[in-house]
């Protein structure tokens, strides 16, 4: 190398960057972006599935994207900012109060934990030993589910009950919560507002959690104004923030006692149920962004993908497809497409089996030996189209 390019190179490698400038032949040196994924191995796929916590759920808003950015370039005090993010969404849901916690299942414990403790720090400091506290909660035996272990992680006693006798029946001094489970309120007994009712009459907290039930844009005033105590939301579902937050609402007493049971209070039952400040910024913006997002038009969109879909797949042999939207939770178009397999020699199961391991991978919604179902809720721009292809070319394939 010349002794005038040496010298040229070492003068520019001292100058600061200013906005990012360089020459075009330094800058086009930049590495390109990493793939990271591929790096791993790990597969990407289209979601024709849903919300599924292990398909890691949505896809997060730009805007929360935004703020997570924002976030992560400034310290702040946690306790301060678990305050003020809390006190927005509370204002904008109408709440007395609202907690940002690490999703659903961290809301169900924080929850959990609030009624048996308070604020008494000695009880904060002894879960999930509870001597001296009440550790009876009230369920509806149809309304046990597989994550309610979150709620038994404080060492609770769940009572069982079918019918609104039998719950005042149970109601005892040792009774600390009754839970409730919104996706299975139309397989209960006791309906939603006649077990607030029986709270309210027993003066015992009621918890919801309706984790997965929005949209529509109302549930998420809806159950705090029907008077549950505590109501529960998944951040990474339909409000698209971040999966590993979720929300807590309800009476303020609560939700102050939720948060001395978790992070960042070291010597508490939910010190593990850690949210950083990101999080905490993207899941208010969330928020924000799901009261001001047009729902008439996101619906209509969805209205679309489904055509094109049913529409793909009808003029195949025997082939039937029908849309079906569930009563509460994940309140969205869903495609039930069936056949008759002596005519089309394929299960659903092994269509679900080809579109995951074709090019591109496609999820369905999981686990039917009738049937196959897809959302198109989570679908990107354009990939309504390729699942509609993919889907008729393995029904066509099959036909005899």
């Amino acid at each position: 190398m010349s002794g005038h390019r040496r010298s040229f190179l070492q003068r520019l490698s001292a100058l600061p960057v200013i906005g990012g400038m360089l020459p075009a032949a330094v800058a086009s040196a930049a590495p390109a972006r990493r793939d990271y994924f591929k790096e791993l191995g790990v597969g990407t796929f289209i979601n024709a599935a849903g919300t599924y916590t292990t398909l890691t759920a949505s896809l997060m808003r730009p805007e929360v994207v935004e703020a997570i950015e924002y976030a992560s370039k400034h310290f702040v005090r946690l306790t301060e900012l678990h305050e003020a993010a809390g006190k927005r969404i509370a204002e904008l849901i109408g709440s007395e109060a609202a907690m940002i916690s690490s999703g659903a299942a961290g809301a169900l414990t924080c929850g959990t934990a609030a009624c048996m403790t308070g604020t008494n720090q000695e009880f904060i400091r002894q879960l999930p030993d509870t001597r001296g506290m009440k550790t009876e909660v009230i369920v509806q035996k149809s309304h046990r589910y597989g994550y309610d272990h979150a709620v038994r992680n404080c060492g609770i006693k769940f009572v069982e009950v079918e019918t609104a006798d039998e719950l005042e029946r149970a109601v005892n001094p040792n009774t600390v919560m009754m839970l409730f489970f919104n996706a299975n309120d139309p397989i209960g007994k006791i309906k939603a507002e006649e077990f607030v009712a029986l709270g309210k009459k027993h003066r015992i907290p009621t918890m919801n959690d309706a984790a997965a039930d929005v949209p529509p844009l109302e549930n998420l005033t809806k159950w705090v104004k029907m008077g549950f105590d505590l109501v529960i939301f998944s951040g990474g579902k339909g409000i698209r923030g971040p999966q590993s937050a979720g929300l807590l609402l309800g009476r303020k007493d609560l939700i102050t006692a939720a948060r001395l049971n978790t992070s960042p209070y070291s010597d508490s039952v939910g010190r593990g149920l850690k949210v950083n400040k990101e999080e905490l910024l993207g899941m208010m913006v969330a928020i924000e962004s799901y009261f001001q997002r047009d729902h008439k038009a996101e619906w209509n969109e969805w209205e679309k993908r489904v055509k094109q879909i049913v529409d793909s797949v009808g003029g195949v042999k025997s082939v039937k497809a029908s849309v079906q939207i569930p009563p509460i939770a994940n309140h969205v178009p869903h495609i039930h497409i069936t056949w008759d397999q002596s005519a089309v020699k394929i299960t659903p199961r092994e269509v679900a089996k080809q579109l995951r391991e074709g090019t591109p991978s496609i999820e369905v919604t999981p686990g039917s030996d009738d049937r196959l179902t897809l959302t198109v809720w989570m679908l990107q721009q354009g990939e309504a189209e390729t699942v509609a292809r993919r889907v008729r070319e393995a029904l066509e394939s099959a036909a005899a």
